[in-house]
């Protein structure tokens, strides 16, 4: 019988070229802001055609659904991390430090800024902010309930409670992120995270936190 030799199928970059146009959105998104940023901006940051960009993304929502939906997968793979932490505090401190390392923190902040403000004015957006952050709060309210520490939170303060003070904190110093972004690293901006949760951690729970490794003073 006569053999038939097979070609090689090219490999698929589908998947870098995704990458590619999701980091130049982020950038963009970052820069100029969701509303005003447009798909010639993200092409030119991208330094490929509008058309490509159309084969992967009909529209900026379909990008910024993606990006959540991916921010979500990013959230599990922590959450799944900080499940096997030995102690609580090890737990929240993974959760409370992870963020997009493939942009410079600045322009992070500034998108999940812009984000949560295009909330207001674009109901699809709204639904996918509102639905990451119920997914964040639920999974940090499990983390603590089932902690050790969950006993020795003040009477009335519900596992719940515990973890909308620490998500919305933790929110809150992204935001202030983005006014120090110039004179601050994105490691001692983490840092000052860490040390906010130091700070909150007597006055949720009465167990003793880890001792910190060293301490750092930043504005």
């Amino acid at each position: 019988m006569e053999t038939v030799d097979k070609v090689p199928s090219s490999p698929d970059h589908s998947e870098d070229r995704r990458r590619q146009i999701l980091r130049a959105a982020m950038t963009c998104f970052g820069r100029r802001g969701f509303h005003l940023t447009t798909m010639n901006d993200i092409s030119a940051e991208a330094q490929i055609s509008v058309g490509l960009i159309y084969r992967y993304f009909d529209s900026k929502d379909a990008v910024i659904t993606f990006m959540a939906s991916e921010h979500m997968d990013d959230l599990r793979r922590v959450l799944e991390q900080a499940r096997h932490a030995p102690t609580l505090f090890e737990a929240l401190e993974l959760v409370s430090i992870c963020h997009c390392e493939d942009h410079p923190h600045h322009l992070h902040v500034a998108f999940v800024a812009d984000l949560f403000a295009e909330a207001a004015r674009n109901e699809q957006v709204r639904v996918l902010v509102r639905d990451v952050t119920q997914f964040f709060i639920d999974s940090v309210t499990n983390l603590i309930a089932a902690s050790d520490e969950a006993r020795t939170a003040p009477a009335g303060l519900s596992p719940r409670s515990a973890a909308e003070i620490i998500v919305d904190s933790a929110r809150g110093m992204m935001i202030r992120a983005i006014s120090d972004s110039s004179t601050l690293t994105a490691t001692q901006i983490r840092e000052r995270q860490l040390a906010m949760l130091r700070t909150l951690w007597p006055l949720l729970f009465s167990r003793t936190a880890p001792a910190a490794p060293f301490e750092a003073s930043h504005p």
